[in-house]
């Protein structure tokens, strides 16, 4: 590994997450998590190791305040921050709920200005200092967000980050708003700002064309400490970076856990898609997709029966689960003979007549059928095709 690469562990700032599932997760169209649910998916947060938690906007106030109240006080180990406008009245909602930690977001690209300052820089430098300079003497932890950092004038963002940092800013998140960044983008305007500030950077991505998760590790290739995530990725639009896909593939690519309990992914992917989404995963979801450890066609299931590394990117074990192999219109006759075996039945290898018939038999009729077969399935169809 490079210095970076060691840097991850052994630098006393090493990255660690910051789960906003409660926030901007929630925010994804559809969505309206009880106070009840707020508290369920924090808990399991918390049970697995996150160490940070964005849980909402108090100044949306009613079942939101009571929510982040109850949260405040249910006695979790993760840090609970609280998101705000920069807005005195925001943080005063966020006080008054009783956190400790705020976040105070204001827009610093040119057509973000223009719609929310009317293109009034002054009041943007003004709200930044009033409302930082509120916060200060409140609260025990601030950080500053750039709303689509991304399309900011480098210098204009750099100013920004500079003068929260100056009025006592802890941390800054660079947010990809929109999801525009590619990773190599992303480690460019991250790193200016890594090497500039005292304080740590966040990055904020989004998967508007399909790169969250890549564009989280680029900023944390970057040099940024913290990396915001979403439970299965969830969040406005197209949605945010995967807290599963990251922690697996830091695992994986550079041997970094975040201290994440990694065996307890899929209860918490699954609860959470049980308060935000009617209906199951894709199966093909990354991480925490039902088909992740399933293999049909013949030579990954040969392959897998052999040696699970010759097509398995890291082990099932990591969640907790096991691969399967699946039968249907692709499989070939090493996995339907491993079916039969799990069964006490054996597809001898003396009648190749009965092995390809059982095979085309089960090929049709996955095929009629458009899915896969259970194991009751392929072994009717053996009895049906007794052997020659």
């Amino acid at each position: 590994m490079n210095d970076r690469q060691n840097a991850f562990g052994t630098d006393p700032l090493h990255p660690k997450l910051l789960d906003t599932t409660l926030r901007d997760g929630e925010q994804m169209a559809g969505v309206a998590l009880t106070p009840d649910e707020k508290v369920a998916i924090a808990q399991l947060l918390d049970a697995i190791g996150v160490p940070e938690i964005e849980v909402g906007v108090a100044a949306m106030g009613g079942e939101e305040a009571v929510a982040i109240t109850t949260l405040v006080n249910s006695s979790l180990n993760a840090e609970l921050l609280g998101w705000n406008r920069a807005r005195i009245s925001d943080l005063a909602a966020s006080f008054d709920c009783g956190l400790q930690r705020v976040h105070i977001s204001l827009p610093v690209s040119e057509v973000q200005i223009a719609a929310k300052f009317g293109g009034d820089r002054q009041r943007l430098w003004q709200q930044l200092e009033e409302s930082l300079t509120f916060a200060r003497d409140r609260s025990q932890f601030i950080s500053v967000g750039a709303e689509d950092a991304s399309r900011a004038d480098p210098e204009f963002l750099l100013a920004v980050a500079k003068t929260a940092q100056r009025l006592g800013a802890q941390r800054f998140r660079f947010c990809d708003t929109l999801g525009i960044l590619d990773p190599f983008q992303m480690m460019e305007q991250v790193q200016p700002l890594v090497d500039s500030l005292d304080i740590p950077v966040e990055v904020h991505t989004h998967d508007d064309l399909g790169m969250a998760t890549a564009n989280a590790l680029a900023g944390l290739r970057a040099g940024a400490k913290v990396v915001d995530v979403t439970v299965n990725g969830i969040g406005e639009r197209a949605g945010n970076a995967a807290l599963e896909e990251v922690v697996v593939a830091m695992r994986r690519l550079q041997d970094w856990d975040f201290g994440i309990d990694s065996r307890q992914l899929l209860q918490l992917s699954q609860a959470v898609q049980q308060f935000t989404h009617p209906g199951p995963l894709p199966p093909w979801k990354a991480i925490v997709g039902e088909n992740v450890f399933t293999h049909e066609s013949g030579i990954h299931a040969d392959g897998i029966l052999k040696n699970p590394q010759t097509y398995e990117p890291f082990p099932p074990q990591w969640l907790g689960t096991q691969h399967q192999i699946g039968i249907g219109k692709h499989s070939g006759r090493r996995a339907i003979a491993a079916c039969l075996e799990r069964h006490q039945l054996s597809l001898t290898p003396t009648s190749p007549h009965y092995q390809q018939s059982l095979l085309d038999a089960v090929r049709v009729r996955a095929t009629q059928l458009k899915r896969g077969l259970g194991a009751d399935e392929v072994l009717a169809l053996a009895s049906a095709s007794p052997p020659s």
